[in-house]
């Protein structure tokens, strides 16, 4: 278990800049999409990495998922609609937002611009709020569990792509795991970097998995920081492994904990009531070489 006074929701501190500035194996191949309306990734402007600001606090977007009636939703983390301390990060406690909260998806934003809004959308999941309406005790469950889902408005629905920038994928769902030195790949999108994009993707190493499953502790060049927050991880073969969840301050100092997103996705169709939820796999090719 993490030591919630050693961690920091990245978000929490994520509000303060933006105040500021005003089941698929790994192996498995690449299917059709089932969906054929995605936008062309080089030109989609809501995609896995885009920023999305939740009443002023700023993260950076997942991956994309849809149900059973083809509604197209944005991940990012449950902590990014939190209402506590940056300290705060046992989700069976700690205040949010509600669900229905408006979440804007942003391009460009950093401390020198406001940046441009590219579409919305309604906060309809988060496991913080599932986890207490539920009376979660499990203490695992509720210190990893990070992930929230936001509905795009049905007028933005056409801007959407699922391809992570720079890597492409995913390429499905990774669902044993990462090993201690395997390498792993983000994108990130604070604003703290002043709207440089060279500084968005990320390559580093994954220190293993938490005996509980829950997590992946993980050291990026550089480390993600507050803006980063509920952004997307892929394993080495280009799955979707996790979402960026904390930074360490020991014993672990400048590592990242990434939430699995298997386990988060799990738990959220078994208790989010979307029916048919699952991850979309993205249209470009996953291309690990920097």
């Amino acid at each position: 278990m993490r030591t919630p006074t050693k961690l920091l929701t990245l978000a929490a501190a994520a509000g303060l800049v933006a105040a500021a500035a005003t089941s698929t194996p790994a192996s498995a191949a690449p299917k059709k999409q089932a969906r054929a309306s995605w936008a062309p990734a080089d030109t989609a402007t809501i995609h896995p990495g885009v920023q999305m600001y939740t009443e002023g606090a700023q993260c950076t977007a997942n991956f994309v998922y849809t149900d059973t009636a083809g509604t197209t939703y944005v991940g990012y983390a449950a902590h990014c609609a939190g209402l506590g301390e940056a300290t705060d990060t046992d989700g069976c406690t700690s205040p949010s937002l509600p669900l229905g909260t408006k979440v804007d998806f942003v391009e460009g934003g950093s401390l020198l611009t406001e940046g441009t809004r590219v579409g919305g959308g309604t906060l309809v999941y988060s496991s913080w709020l599932t986890m207490q309406q539920r009376g979660e005790k499990d203490a695992d469950t509720c210190a990893y569990n990070d992930l929230a889902l936001v509905k795009v408005d049905a007028a933005d629905a056409g801007k959407v792509n699922p391809s992570v920038p720079f890597w492409g994928g995913p390429v499905g769902l990774n669902t044993d795991g990462t090993s201690a030195g395997e390498t792993v790949y983000s994108y990130g999108n604070s604003s703290l970097r002043a709207g440089v994009e060279e500084l968005s993707p990320k390559q580093g190493t994954s220190l293993g998995t938490d005996p509980s499953g829950w997590t992946h502790p993980v050291y990026t060049v550089t480390p993600g920081v507050p803006g980063d927050s509920g952004s997307a991880f892929l394993d080495s073969e280009g799955n979707a492994v996790g979402t960026l969840s904390t930074l360490a301050i020991a014993p672990l100092a400048g590592s990242n904990g990434v939430g699995d997103l298997a386990h988060e996705l799990a738990y959220a169709q078994a208790n989010g009531g979307i029916a048919g939820l699952r991850l979309v796999r993205g249209t470009e090719p996953f291309s690990p070489l920097l």
